[in-house]
């Protein structure tokens, strides 16, 4: 049995840390700048000759030097962040691999969800996971023409009522997904609840959870982090090809996005998603934002009037519906929560 030892790499431990990257690049990987759990295997001289890290439920970043390939030691690593998962309560669990190192991961009990140019694969530890997803998705399927749009909601303002009512407009069935993952300010039961409430008015809007198969930590955790634009642009395809499938199951022919002029994440996402989805036979079709003012409606400035105690502004900018939550006992520890925040504006 090889004396090797497992254990957690803490954000202070600069000289492990060093060796850790100096690993991954080898491997021509580098580090996560957004990363919950590092750990490191050493060898009897205390070196780094492996190396997995965790964030949210996905496992990322792993590596095994080449003088140590073949000894089943990325199993072992593996298989130490598993039990820290589910250690945590999260039970199921992500990963993206390079297409050469799915096979492996296949027969660690992951299985394949989309893969990107193959380049990347993303993958599950659930053998129906994303396939269950789809299969409830599709009892919602509808005929005629089927668009979708996705939205965080961060909160409900008059711009995403506009930009659901013009969608609405155009096709039989518009499918609305809101992103569920928990990242947010305003907490997804909260949005969900005033999405719900700010379309009630549109009968042929289908309202879904996003879960964790779109917009999510598992699919484009640069969404909700500060990240370079090449690591944003990497997300973003691969969200974007896990959608094709979900489009694909509801007959969905067109997305539906508002222009973007303030947020950087999401303005590189609208250009890729114009990119890429004509590619799978989708129209992207972007609806310039709704004005107040001659400003451009964005929940940054709804976040950062709640910041402030400005009920005149943030009435001009969202829904009766939104402005009677925030103003109901009910929202005070949402209000708490947005004042104490350091900042409010979504990069």
């Amino acid at each position: 049995m090889s004396e090797y030892t497992i254990s957690q790499v803490y954000p202070t431990d600069k000289g492990t840390l060093a060796q850790i990257d100096a690993l991954l690049q080898r491997e021509g990987i580098r580090r996560d700048g957004n990363l919950d759990y590092i750990c490191a295997m050493f060898d009897e001289n205390y070196k780094v000759i492996g190396t997995g890290s965790c964030f949210g439920n996905t496992l990322r970043c792993f590596a095994v030097s080449s003088d140590h390939q073949g000894e089943g030691l990325l199993n072992q690593i593996i298989t130490h962040l598993i039990e820290v998962q589910y250690a945590r309560g999260n039970l199921h669990l992500f990963l993206y691999t390079k297409v050469k190192s799915a096979k492996f991961f296949g027969d660690l009990g992951f299985y394949e969800i989309a893969r990107v140019e193959d380049t990347l694969v993303f993958m599950e530890n659930r053998r129906d996971g994303f396939g269950s997803y789809l299969r409830n998705l599709e009892k919602t399927k509808t005929g005629g023409k089927s668009a979708a749009l996705v939205m965080n909601a961060n909160p409900f303002t008059l711009g995403h009522q506009y930009l659901v009512e013009t969608a609405a407009a155009a096709c039989d069935t518009l499918h609305l997904f809101v992103v569920s993952e928990d990242a947010s300010l305003v907490p997804f039961a909260v949005r969900k609840k005033l999405v719900a409430e700010g379309v009630a008015h549109l009968p042929n809007v289908v309202l879904h959870d996003s879960g964790p198969y779109i917009i999510s930590n598992a699919t484009f955790p640069s969404y909700f982090l500060k990240d370079e634009a090449a690591v944003i642009s990497g997300h973003a395809r691969l969200d974007l090809a896990v959608f094709t499938k979900i489009a694909k199951a509801l007959n969905i022919t067109a997305r539906y996005v508002g222009e973007e002029p303030t947020s950087q994440v999401t303005g590189l996402y609208n250009q890729i998603m114009q990119e890429q989805l004509p590619k799978a036979g989708m129209e992207c079709i972007v609806v310039p934002r709704k004005e107040v003012n001659g400003k451009a409606i964005s929940a940054s400035t709804v976040r950062v009037a709640l910041q402030n105690g400005d009920w005149d502004t943030l009435k001009t900018l969202v829904p009766p519906s939104t402005f009677r939550y925030f103003t109901s006992p009910e929202a005070v520890p949402v209000l708490e929560r947005i004042r104490r925040a350091r900042n409010v504006v979504h990069y």
